[in-house]
């Protein structure tokens, strides 16, 4: 791949990623500081944003980066020999910075609510969270190998709503993203976590995305005419 292919995937994947923090943390703030709406309201709003808008990134930015937006899904790729260990290296580092910038344009447009850009989180999660993280990723890593496999229009739409259901039916909310789980560490609003508790989420979303990935091998390891 040429300097310039590469660099037009990275500003995808950068304002790819930013935008779907946007969506997470923006609408957090919208429905929890700004409506003060309950928390149970907050959370559908949640999880309608960013199925809709990360059903749109995706559509937007196939053709150009393959539409990543997270490090586990760039690892899975790397994993099945999709792209080189350079690609994904520089995929990981413009996802987590796209990711800070959309806390930070987030919270600028919240400030009169928030208060500050960038606040260090101190919003804990429980153990059971952190189960939630493995179930989250591992299901949202095995539908996208899959139906990349069977090269399905329906990918876009199929991850929308998987995430935004899965938001409303784990634990966790679902962040199944370490880059979303980092970004979220720097916001002072309801869509944040504590460091501690993201960096425990990151080993449980690489987990369950090892996990997806194994399971996709062996549902692919069988003859070929059963294929």
């Amino acid at each position: 791949m040429n300097t310039a292919d590469l660099k037009r995937k990275l500003v995808a994947e950068y304002l790819g990623s930013m935008i779907l923090v946007m969506a997470a943390v923006s609408s957090t703030i919208l429905f929890n500081a700004v409506f003060q709406a309950d928390k149970g309201m907050s959370v559908i709003a949640n999880a309608l944003a960013v199925a809709f808008v990360l059903c749109a990134l995706i559509m937007m930015f196939t053709p150009i980066s393959g539409a990543h937006f997270n490090p586990v899904v760039t690892l899975s790729m790397r994993l099945d020999g999709k792209m080189s260990t350079r690609e994904a290296l520089s995929y990981i580092v413009v996802q987590i910075a796209g990711g800070l910038t959309g806390t930070a344009l987030s919270s600028l447009m919240f400030l009169n609510d928030v208060g500050r850009i960038f606040s260090v989180s101190n919003i804990p999660q429980n153990e059971y969270a952190y189960f939630g993280e493995i179930f989250g990723t591992f299901i949202l890593l095995l539908a996208i190998l899959t139906f990349m496999k069977a090269q399905s229009p329906l990918l876009p739409l199929v991850v929308g709503l998987l995430v935004g259901g899965q938001i409303l039916a784990t634990s966790s909310t679902m962040f199944g993203n370490p880059q979303v789980t980092i970004a979220r560490m720097f916001t002072n609003s309801a869509a944040g976590i504590m460091p501690k508790d993201g960096l425990i989420f990151i080993v449980m979303q690489i987990i369950g995305a090892v996990l997806a990935y194994l399971v996709y091998r062996y549902l692919l390891s069988g003859p070929k005419e059963d294929r």
